[in-house]
């Protein structure tokens, strides 16, 4: 893998985002709009029920951390749509770039952009609602690498989809992180779902972070060995992901779907 092209994938997005300030205005407007909502939800919780848990920590906190994750994804997927609106895409691979420069391209942009929307979270959050984390430690950089690297899979996944079904299949994209986040047990204990979603669960690597963070907020032990199972599991989804997104893209060019690649193929 060359450093060069990969480097230029980056660039086209920095210019993307710098030649239109619309574009990024979602890196800031929903990640405002879910702290406010969340912190003031948290707020309320913890002047009502008495509870000695603390719901800003626990909710507002689990929101920023699968909210981060949900970024990534978007991130990663929205970048990958750009050259699909802009028809850019066959003039990509007409060139010497390879798929695996172009993939790498696209995870460090994403990256890149949601490190800027976990700054404008913590931002609101910190100061307003006084969330801390400092009762996670350390272990806090082993929940983001989790959850990075979780979003880069799903974020993979994603694109491959849009490239096999077509562009309309984009509806079926965004609903992603909605849909797992029951089985990831963001706001609950895993031990509330019945016995088939917590099968599930164990194979989403997000649920072993925030089962982390609420034993750690409780003062119960922290298991170090599921999180860091976790870290590997996101990292094999990645490779099997990326897998996916080489064979979707092989089969499109043996086919020719590359050069029919519109708005309307669904095929």
């Amino acid at each position: 893998m060359r450093a060069a092209p990969v480097a230029a994938i980056v660039l086209r997005q920095w210019y993307l985002l710098r030649g239109s300030p619309v574009r990024a205005l979602p890196m800031f407007a929903w990640v405002g709009i879910d702290i406010v909502l969340w912190g003031f939800i948290s707020r309320f919780l913890n002047s009502v029920s008495g509870a000695a848990i603390n719901f800003t920590t626990v909710l507002l906190g689990a929101v920023l951390l699968w909210d981060l994750c949900g970024r990534v994804m978007q991130g990663l997927t929205t970048a990958f749509l750009e050259d699909v609106w802009s028809r850019n895409f066959l003039n990509l691979f007409a060139s010497p770039l390879r798929i695996s420069e172009y993939v790498a391209g696209l995870v460090l942009a994403s990256i890149a952009t949601s490190l800027i929307g976990l700054t404008v979270m913590l931002a609101l959050a910190v100061p307003v609602f006084g969330l801390s984390f400092l009762a996670l430690g350390l272990h806090l950089l082993l929940f983001l690498l989790v959850l990075y690297a979780f979003g880069v899979a799903l974020g993979i996944l994603a694109s491959g989809m849009v490239l096999r079904f077509g562009p309309a299949s984009e509806w079926l994209v965004w609903p992603i992180p909605a849909l797992l986040s029951p089985f990831c047990a963001v706001f609950y204990p895993l031990t509330i779902l019945p016995a088939w979603m917590r099968g599930v669960a164990h194979a989403l690597p997000p649920s072993y972070v925030f089962e982390g963070m609420r034993a750690l907020l409780q003062g119960r032990p922290f298991a170090l060995l599921p999180a860091l199972g976790a870290l590997a599991l996101a990292v094999l989804e990645i490779a099997l992901a990326g897998y996916y997104f080489v064979r979707v893209y092989r089969r499109a060019v043996r086919t020719g779907l590359l050069a029919r690649y519109s708005a309307e193929t669904v095929s």
